[in-house]
């Protein structure tokens, strides 16, 4: 090592150079290259590139977003829909080598498609087929309310769905998982600590490697539960309903979905609701029916992951407090303005809070949204504030504020990482540090380490 004269180091040094400006001429190849020389094992069967002829449809099958399908929307240079973890190491170290970004897709549902999407060359790893899962009829787990949602995506940003007044988070009953990270190790719960599992348990996907399987603890489910769907127009009243809805919450027992009419007409009498409107059904059955498919269809259903039509959406969130309920005379100047709209789409939902949720610390998980808040506010732009108080990480929405594509300033994305994740932003920027300091894994609101402060 030491015999090298200084006469020949210059010439080390102009062939190093010119070495490297060649491989990086054309990274596609190179990036190729590198993944058959990483793995063998029917890799090549896996890999989508622009000539391929499968690479549109490929492509396109989780985009759910239509702003993100366009002719302008940048491509991947390659996408990889590995079959196991051996290609999904090669991908990290290939991208790696040949300074190539990253995007990770799970089911698409990337409000901003940051999943799928970057300016700078990229390639996506798409998890479409690790999809592996061991079924009940009587336990389950929070999940979603869209049918389509990829659990990895789901989990990672908090998780909230239909059971989340009686049993918290989706995240919140993680025990277990299974995760790669910028080094290529796998890492299990015991071998990552403490630190790094709680923040990939809703501190955002694509910022501390990639999850590849999930240890939940289930809860029980009865075998038939009970659902209704009331249709209420302006005519009838439907602000009134709105704003008593609000009042009511707090009176909701965590068991709403356990013993529906008799709460509901003692909760919320307004509403009308008459045995007539109610359907009883299994618990699997009512995944279906919420999934806004017609009655009957089959459970198989649920494995399709064919994405029908899609459109072109912005999407916002924010959240209502138990001391600052929306006053009957806002909800009518909302109902103004949805008609005001010329729009495809516009939707504007309400999500319960309470119960489970109330009982949570804010810092047990990432996701701080707990006690205090009413409701969740899921809304379509260009009709609300580029301003929300609050935000879910899984509605992401870069109006808050970005990364730049160099050098993340921390200053500047606690902006918008305190919206999100309120004063757990800190704590996931260390993990960051600690895990991934040289931000591999990063995309427009990915949690920044520290060494870019």
């Amino acid at each position: 090592m030491n015999c090298l004269s200084s006469s020949k180091f210059p010439f080390l040094f102009l062939f190093l150079f010119s070495f490297s400006w060649v491989a990086s001429a054309d990274p596609h190849e190179d990036f190729l290259q590198c993944l058959h020389y990483q793995n063998s094992n029917a890799i090549s069967k896996v890999i989508y590139t622009p000539i391929n002829s499968s690479y549109s449809s490929v492509l396109q099958f989780s985009i759910r977003n239509g702003r993100f399908n366009t002719s302008a929307t940048p491509k991947p240079l390659v996408i990889v829909t590995p079959l196991n973890v051996a290609h999904i190491q090669a991908a990290i170290a290939c991208s790696q080598k040949h300074g190539l970004q990253i995007r990770v897709r799970s089911g698409g549902h990337d409000y901003e498609g940051l999943s799928y999407v970057s300016v700078l060359p990229f390639v996506i790893i798409d998890l479409i087929n690790m999809r592996t899962v061991t079924k009940s009829r009587t336990l389950a787990f929070p999940a979603g309310v869209c049918p389509t949602v990829g659990s990895g995506g789901h989990i990672s940003g908090g998780g909230h769905g239909m059971m989340m007044r009686k049993y918290g988070l989706a995240a919140d009953h993680i025990i277990d998982v299974k995760l790669i990270d910028a080094k290529g190790r796998i890492l299990d719960r015991a071998s990552m600590g403490e630190d790094l599992f709680w923040a990939i348990r809703g501190g955002g996907g694509n910022t501390f490697g990639v999850v590849v399987a999930w240890k939940l603890e289930l809860v029980t489910v009865p075998p038939t539960v009970t659902v209704f769907n009331v249709t209420r127009t302006l005519e009838q009243n439907a602000t009134k309903l709105v704003h008593q809805w609000q009042s009511a919450i707090g009176k909701f027992d965590e068991d709403l979905f356990d013993r529906l009419l008799s709460m509901m007409q003692q909760s919320f009498p307004q509403l009308g609701l008459v045995k007539e409107d109610c359907i009883e059904m299994s618990w699997i059955e009512s995944t279906v029916y919420f999934a806004q498919f017609p009655r009957n269809t089959s459970l198989d259903v649920l494995l399709d992951r064919s994405p029908g039509s899609t459109v072109s959406f912005k999407a916002k969130t924010d959240y209502v407090n138990v001391k600052e309920p929306i006053p009957e005379i806002a909800l009518e100047g909302i109902w103004e303005r949805l008609n005001q709209l010329d729009a495809q789409v516009a939707q504007l939902q309400f999500t319960a809070y309470g119960g489970k949720m109330d009982e949570i610390s804010e810092t047990s998980t990432p996701f701080p949204h707990r006690a205090g808040n009413l409701f969740q506010i899921h809304y379509m732009t260009p009709y609300v504030t580029k301003n929300p108080r609050q935000a879910y990480i899984n509605y992401r929405d870069l109006d808050l504020g970005m990364n730049n594509l160099g050098n993340t300033s921390y200053k500047q994305a606690r902006i918008w990482g305190t919206k999100y994740f309120k004063n757990n932003f800190d704590r996931l920027v260390h993990v960051k540090t600690k895990v991934d300091p040289d931000n591999f894994f990063r995309n427009e609101q990915s949690i920044p380490p520290l060494s870019s402060w």
